[in-house]
């Protein structure tokens, strides 16, 4: 059955349906396949019709006759008898003639072949009558063979029943329907045609030359020659409909290497335009199979190119060169007269260095392809232009051999906060072979930097703002340039010796009093750290005779006599790598805020999110992965990047990274899928530089059902199994799984440090215990292990005397909360009331029991204020507060919050990993924290793709029971 003209537009993936529902285009996969009317035009002179065309149209001669005899045709071509009719040959009808053909016809842009006369015997010409002849045109189409004496112009009755017909087929929305490859379903023109009208489309669509061989057809094109329906599609036949239904292939007779449409000729693997919907510009395709059907239907196959505004840049398209295209591997087939023009369309290897002014002179260019698959932009096959499948990144063949050497990694945390992103990637990246050390992490936060310190010995942590440190990247490379340094090729950090900033000229003399000199420089930074109001260079001051405590931060303009000491400490900064230049970054992680589009903000701007201040660090991290280069960029960021104002700035990430010639794959992922018992959806972007392999998304590990939250738009980007493949998953963890061998505590516990007092109950509780050496070794058995004997942080937000005793009468069940407490009762639609036959509780403060603010959240719906946990439950998302006041956060047990530890296990942090700052703070930075499994898991994907062990697809599957999978366990699979 016919489709609707909305569903006959689109031939794309599912995802990439809802992922473009918002801007309102269509797919360049859904080509128009209407019977385009191509009536021979007459040209007027001096306001007489002149008949150009014909077997007259030789002999230069202007038909003088009024009237005229035609001979009518039929399919086949043979005369049908009886059916001569007079012709009327008026200005009018000419005029109406020209008219219609100019809305029918699409005039060539660029014709490889406008004028050519082809010159071919008539025996090369398929369905053409035998009195054919070519006629050139001044036109910008070359115009087609003709039947032999047949006049042009029909007579003015047949003439208004050819409008009626053209009209009641733009009705039918003949240019909205795909190709179907059932013969039982409808095509685009679905009405009755005329013999006349069908000889008059086979005068300007018609294949060329000899058939292929059909034994060498069937081996490049087995699909179409099946005999049995149903076989095996392509990906965008599987795709193309969406409404589930099982469409067969369309049946080939025969297959030809070329076609002719309106008199130029087309070869396989020609680009074209291909003809759009009403008032939508053409589609851009790549021609790959012209066949006949076993029904007679001239088709062509086509291999569709995306636009920027037609993939998940959207809007952002703008930022693009206009003449850049992707190519995709959707496919489908459409009517041959669906062609409407020949065009240049340049191939180019992806080069991050490469200059549009370098650029021939094109229709079109492309250099990576495109699947709505995770949204990836990736590199292309060097034999993509086989017409066989093209889409990949670099695999292991196309790489050389890499030295041991290489197998060594740097590493940038960007918003580090305590270190979670990068510590787990580090670990994964180790089991799968890559040695990745953090060597550089930036955070604003003081006290995040101090516990990613305290965890990262060897970490270069700078504690400012990353702009600030955009700043200073830039100034450093400058010095470095000052100075004749190689900024082009620097020391690698393994390749540096340690040097020592301490310095001391060996004079000891005094200084006189009332006088300061340098002695040398401890540091430097780009900023205002002395908070006057200006941003500049700085240097941090030892001064000679004075110890630490006196250190100052000095302009660089008021060193000026000072140049030797500069010197001095900036190439002893480039030995040590202090900051990293251009190319010396392997990877950069992080997690740019991007609290403007928070749901608490009212003020929100959706027209443009990245003018609100509080987004512009997703700005500012791009801005640094352009700076440096680094060959692998991840970026996180919390679901809402995709959901607000159509997902702008998930958009626009993409769109950097794809401007600055990086592949990119844009993942959804839910912390519980990988052995947490917490929800927790976030957003993962990889980027990798074009010489480099783009990195998997780990599938799940274990049994949790995504339970939404994801936009609409994006929901074929969450990473999971498909509903229909056969699982052998590990079970969903719950909160007891995760802390039921922790001691009991008080609210006002103050120790840092305690005894665990009790061994591990759970696989999970044996793994969390495990020593940093011992969580990246795969070959370790956590049951056998030594295990971590000392419990950090397991310490609770102490609650006022109020709130403590509010949880104290919170039952201890399952699903208690502030419902329970007395005088609430929950009336219609749920929402809760005071029972006005009980007298309202205080408490000895004065205030009451149940808080007003309990009562009217979310409008008394809320069943969160003072919730308890229970042990077979999973936690939504760790915050960064611990109040109970809007939260379930109580322990199932224990009058208390979750402690600090306990909140850093549902994010999976290993127990050595100590946190400092105030217990808020603590709670801060597990909250804002990735969830360790997952950076984990991501890490191993990295670390295979720096190795170049990574297929084509956007997904691989981790060995069982990662990370300690042990030796015996298998490899992961793609």
């Amino acid at each position: 059955m016919a489709k609707s003209a909305e569903q006959c537009r689109t031939r794309q993936r599912h995802n990439v349906v809802d992922e473009m529902s918002a801007i309102e285009i269509s797919s360049p996969a859904s080509a128009a396949k209407s019977r385009r009317k191509r009536p021979i035009q007459p040209e007027e002179t001096n306001g007489a019709p002149e008949e150009r065309l014909g077997s007259a149209a030789s002999e230069g001669k202007a038909r003088s006759s009024s009237r005229k005899k035609i001979k009518v045709y039929d399919a086949s071509g043979s005369e049908i008898p009886g059916e001569e009719e007079r012709v009327s040959v008026s200005e009018k009808r000419i005029e109406e003639k020209q008219k219609d053909a100019c809305e029918d016809v699409r005039s060539s842009k660029k014709n490889s072949e406008p004028h050519m006369r082809l010159g071919l015997p008539e025996e090369q010409l398929v369905n053409v009558p035998s009195d054919g002849k070519m006629h050139s045109s001044t036109r910008k189409k070359t115009k087609a063979f003709i039947p032999r004496g047949a006049n042009l112009v029909g007579e003015e009755v047949e003439a208004a029943t050819l409008e009626k017909e053209r009209k009641a087929e733009k009705e039918k929305d003949v240019c909205g329907e795909a190709v179907k490859i059932s013969s039982s379903k409808k095509k685009g023109y679905s009405g009755k045609k005329t013999a006349k009208t069908m000889i008059e489309e086979e005068q300007f669509c018609r294949f060329v030359g000899v058939p292929v061989p059909l034994e060498e057809a069937q081996r490049k094109w087995p699909h179409r020659y099946m005999k049995k329906v149903g076989g095996k599609r392509s990906v965008s036949s599987v795709a193309s409909t969406n409404n589930g239904s099982d469409d067969e292939l369309a049946k080939a007779k025969c297959h030809y290497y070329k076609a002719m449409v309106d008199g130029v000729i087309y070869n396989l693997n020609d680009h074209a335009h291909v003809k759009a919907g009403e008032g939508e510009p053409n589609y851009i395709g790549r021609i790959i199979e012209f066949f006949e059907t076993i029904d007679g239907k001239l088709y062509f196959t086509s291999q569709w190119f995306y636009k920027a505004e037609d993939t998940v840049i959207s809007y952002h398209a703008k930022d693009h060169d206009a003449r850049r295209i992707f190519l995709s591997e959707d496919r489908n087939d459409n009517d041959l007269d669906c062609i409407v023009e020949k065009i240049d369309i340049v191939q180019f290897s992806n080069n991050i260095n490469l200059k549009e002014k370098l650029i021939p002179k094109c229709d079109y260019y492309y250099d990576m392809s495109y699947s709505t698959a995770y949204s990836t932009f990736a590199n292309l096959l060097k034999d993509e232009n086989s017409g066989e499948s093209s889409l990949s990144t670099i695999s292991s063949e196309d790489r050389p051999e890499a030295e041991e050497s290489s197998f060594n990694a740097t590493l940038l945390d960007l918003y580090s906060g305590c270190g979670a992103m990068s510590t787990g990637l580090c670990q994964g990246a180790c089991i799968a072979g890559l040695n990745l050390q953090t060597t550089w992490a930036v955070d604003y936060n003081t006290f995040a930097c101090q516990s990613l310190q305290l965890n990262h010995p060897k970490a270069k942590v700078r504690n400012e703002k990353a702009e600030d440190f955009l700043a200073l990247l830039k100034e450093w490379k400058k010095l470095c340039e000052k100075f004749n340094l190689d900024v082009e090729h620097p020391p690698t950090p393994n390749e540096t010796e340690d040097v020592s900033y301490e310095q001391n000229n060996g004079d000891s003399s005094p200084i006189p009093k009332g006088e300061f000199e340098v002695d040398h420089f401890v540091d430097i930074c780009y900023g205002d750290p002395n908070e006057i109001g200006k941003k500049e260079l700085m240097f941090k001051v030892r001064w000679k005779g004075y110890g630490s405590g006196e250190d100052t931060w000095e302009p660089i303009n008021g060193l000026s006599k000072c140049h030797e000491r500069i010197e001095t400490f900036v190439k002893k900064g480039y030995k040590k790598q202090i900051l990293p230049l251009p190319g010396v970054v392997d990877v950069i992680c992080g997690g740019p805020p991007c609290q403007g589009i928070s749901g608490f903000n009212r003020f929100r701007d959706s027209n443009n999110p990245l003018a609100d201040v509080r987004n512009q660090q997703m700005e500012v991290f791009m801005d640094i992965v352009e700076f440096l280069k680094p060959k692998f960029v991840l970026m996180e960021n919390v679901v809402d990047i995709l959901k607000f104002a159509e997902g702008f700035l998930g958009r626009f990430a993409l769109s950097r990274l794809v401007r600055m010639n990086y592949q990119s794959r844009l993942g959804i992922m839910a912390a519980g899928c990988y052995g947490l018992p917490q929800f927790r959806l976030r957003v993962f972007l990889w980027g990798a530089l074009s010489s480099e392999v783009l990195p998997q998304f780990p599938l799940p590990t274990h049994n949790v059902l995504v339970r939404g939250g994801a936009p609409v738009k994006f929901e074929e980007n969450v990473v999971a199994y498909n509903e229909n493949q056969c699982l052998q998953l590990d079970k969903a963890l719950l909160l007891g799984d995760a802390i039921s061998d922790l001691p009991m505590v008080e609210n006002d516990e103050k120790r840092d440090e305690l005894p665990y007092g009790k061994p591990p109950k759970t696989y999970f509780q044996y793994s969390i215990r495990l020593s940093a050496q011992d969580l990246m070794d795969p070959s370790c058995d956590p049951k056998k292990a030594k295990l971590h004997n000392t419990l950090f942080d397991h310490r609770p937000l102490q609650l006022n005397e109020d709130d403590y005793l509010r949880v104290c009468r919170v039952p201890v069940k399952k699903g208690a909360n502030f419902r329970d407490f007395p005088g609430v009762r929950v009336g219609p639609n749920n929402v809760v009331e005071f029972d006005p036959d009980v007298e309202r509780v205080l408490l000895p403060s004065g205030n009451p029991l149940v808080p007003d603010y309990a009562m009217s959240f979310i409008k008394g719906k809320s069943p969160k204020p003072f919730g308890r946990l229970w042990w077979d439950e999973t936690v939504p998302t760790v915050v960064t507060r611990a109040e109970p006041h809007n939260q379930i956060i109580l322990h199932p047990e224990q009058n208390r919050v979750l402690t600090v530890r306990e909140n850093a296990r549902l994010q999976g942090f290993p127990d050595y990993y100590k946190l400092c700052g105030p217990i808020k703070e603590r709670y801060i930075q597990v909250g804002n924290a990735v969830a360790l499994p997952v950076s984990r898991a991501l890490g191993f994907a990295l670390g295979r793709a720096f190795q170049a062990k990574v297929g084509a697809d956007p997904l691989f599957t981790l060995p069982t029971n990662f990370p300690h999978f042990g030796n015996a366990a298998g490899e992961a699979t793609n």
